[in-house]
C-alpha cells in the first residue's frame, strides 16, 4: 500500500467531473487500498480519486462504522436537513458550517463492479454527499455563501503561504 499525495485546490482535477470507472480489476483494488491508506494517513473519513489527482468517479469512506468503496456514485434520494462542520483534505482541512440533507440514499458499484444501494444519516450521509460532489468536480466551498467562501479561502491561502 502507498500513501499518495493529496491534491489541493485550485488543481483542475478537483474542479472537473471524473470519468466513469469501467474496469474492475486488480489495478482498481490496488488503487482503492492506496486511497484508504492515504485517507487514514491524512486523518480523513472520505477520499475521492480526484483528491489524489485521478479524474475518476470513485471514492472511499470509513465513517460512523460505514466503510465502503463507491465507484460511479449517484445520490438517489435525500430527505431532511442537518447543519454541521464540514472540511476537506484538499482545502487545508479548514472547516465551515454547511447545511446538507440529513438522510441520503447512495447507489454505486463496489470494487468488483457489483451495484449496491446504501442509506445513511448524519455524518455518513454528509460524507456520501461530499465525496459524490468530488466525483462531480464540486468542492464543499461551492455550497457556501460568497462571504463565507471568501473567509474559508483566505484561511486556506494563509495556511498554504505559511508552509
Amino acid at each position: 500500500m502507498t500513501v499518495r499525495a493529496i491534491v489541493e485546490y485550485p488543481a483542475a482535477v478537483l474542479l472537473s467531473p471524473g470519468d466513469p470507472v469501467v474496469t474492475f480489476d486488480a489495478d482498481l483494488e490496488t488503487l482503492v487500498r492506496d486511497m484508504f491508506e492515504t485517507m487514514y494517513d491524512a486523518g480523513g473519513v472520505g477520499l475521492a480519486a480526484q483528491q489524489i489527482g485521478l479524474a475518476l468517479r470513485l471514492f472511499v469512506m470509513d465513517c460512523e462504522g460505514l466503510k465502503l468503496v463507491a465507484a460511479n456514485p449517484e445520490i438517489l434520494a435525500t430527505t431532511g436537513e442537518q447543519g454541521g462542520e464540514e472540511g476537506c483534505l484538499s482545502v487545508g482541512k479548514i472547516h465551515a458550517e454547511l447545511k446538507r440533507p440529513e438522510r441520503v440514499v447512495l447507489r454505486a458499484q463496489d470494487v468488483k463492479g457489483r451495484l449496491f444501494e446504501r442509506e445513511a444519516s448524519g455524518l455518513a450521509a454528509r460524507c456520501f454527499q461530499h465525496e459524490t460532489d468530488h466525483c462531480d468536480g464540486i468542492l464543499f466551498i461551492r455550497h457556501l455563501s460568497p462571504v463565507r467562501r471568501d473567509i474559508v479561502m483566505r484561511k486556506f491561502r494563509k495556511i498554504k503561504k505559511d508552509r
